[in-house]
């Protein structure tokens, strides 16, 4: 008696009585019955305790120590004295026509929400990956509220049969609101007019997408449009090397190599250059006047993105612009037409300091799942795993 009972609350199941336990080759089975007691005619609703038969029914339960575990149910049929009515008896960790308890689905939900396959997920459950998929359609997510800050971003997903798809985050508070299935202007005008609250919302970071931009002053013209600092950064990060790579390419292939390899240290800041990393940027700086220049306005725009205030980088701005166009660089122009036509947003970001910072670390997680699945081509299915992993 101390035996079963013992085992029925290492079980953790309720109303039960456990006849024997047997390991089978790394399988754990359990044998049990449900506690009789009167059950109401599904028919007529008059109570019976009567018997009519017994059918054995196997049943895979969580994995316990280890071990994948089999609960074998010796199910009662009863039968109605009154109208003669045959039903089988109600077991409560087993939903109707389902050969695997509640808590076996909740753990495979659960397991879910980790940054893994639904592979894994059946081999850790001994459940076929369709059967996972099956358990995890049954989670959804929906949203009823737009927060006051909002960030729009693209990624790569090639789910659904598009190639990319839109996540909106509420950077503030780090959360993931929606996954959208493309990244088309009237699809994503659609969704937003669907909320009510849109006056709500006050900021919305973007990267430095015109599309994006024209959405958000449309749909939210009370709201501040930052533009994400990174995103800024980046220009002149491009311009730099677009201007490196034209200048390597004139020189021999040792010189060319040479450049290509210390790319990295072009890009540091001078202060966290090393005595021997300085040395080796003045001798390249000395063979080509225009990465000479370049690698001067990559240092200045530094000082831009160091101001603490929109004053400041108002001033620090027109001055870079006025540099950047004095000098014979077209890719470096080229940003500074970039920069005039994003100036407002741009400042915007030296006041209100929100950034696409946690929406990137999200896209990159999504590349974590679908790299561990080879691909999810399912948008709901894509769409409810980003935001469970992320809930």
């Amino acid at each position: 008696m101390l035996y079963t009972n013992y085992t029925e609350e290492l079980l953790g199941l309720k109303d039960i009585s456990v006849k024997h336990v047997k390991r089978y080759d790394n399988r754990l089975c359990i044998h049990i019955e449900m506690h009789k007691k009167a059950h109401r005619c599904p028919r007529c609703g008059e109570w019976t305790s009567k018997v009519h038969d017994y059918r054995k029914q196997q049943i895979k339960d969580i994995p316990a120590f280890n071990e994948m575990t089999v609960i074998y149910l010796r199910k009662r049929r009863y039968v109605c004295s009154m109208c003669g009515k045959r039903f089988y008896e109600t077991v409560p960790f087993l939903p109707r026509y389902h050969r695997i308890t509640n808590r076996l689905a909740a753990y495979v939900i659960k397991s879910l929400k980790e940054v893994r396959s639904m592979k894994s997920v059946s081999n850790l459950v001994n459940l076929s990956p369709p059967t996972v998929a099956r358990i995890f359609d049954n989670v959804g997510y929906s949203n009823t509220s737009l927060p006051k800050v909002l960030s729009i971003d693209e990624f790569r997903g090639n789910a659904g049969g598009e190639k990319f798809q839109c996540i909106i985050t509420d950077p503030e508070h780090r959360k993931v609101i929606d996954i959208l299935p493309n990244r088309k202007t009237e699809d994503m005008a659609e969704y937003f007019l669907g909320y009510k609250d849109r006056k709500a919302v006050q900021h919305v970071v973007i990267d430095m997408s015109e599309q994006f931009r024209s959405l958000a002053r449309s749909l939210f013209p009370r709201a501040k449009i930052i533009a994400d600092r990174y995103h800024v950064v980046r220009q002149v990060m491009w311009a730099f090397e677009n201007v490196r790579k034209a200048e390597q390419v004139k020189f021999y292939d040792s010189r060319r190599k040479y450049f290509k390899r210390n790319r990295r240290v072009l890009l540091k800041r001078p202060e966290n250059l090393t005595e021997e990393e300085a040395y080796q940027i003045e001798s390249m700086l000395r063979i080509s006047e225009r990465l000479r220049q370049a690698y001067f306005l990559k240092n200045e725009f530094h000082k831009l993105m160091d101001c603490k205030n929109r004053d400041d980088a108002r001033k620090q701005l027109g001055i870079w612009n006025m540099l950047a166009t004095g000098y014979n660089l077209p890719e470096f122009q080229a940003c500074t037409k970039t920069f005039v036509n994003w100036s407002e947003e741009i400042l915007n970001s030296f006041e209100y300091r929100f950034s696409n910072g946690f929406t990137e670390g999200v896209n990159n997680k999504i590349k974590v799942i679908k790299r561990n699945a080879f691909g999810i081509r399912d948008f709901k299915r894509f769409r409810n795993r980003i935001l469970h992993v992320m809930s």
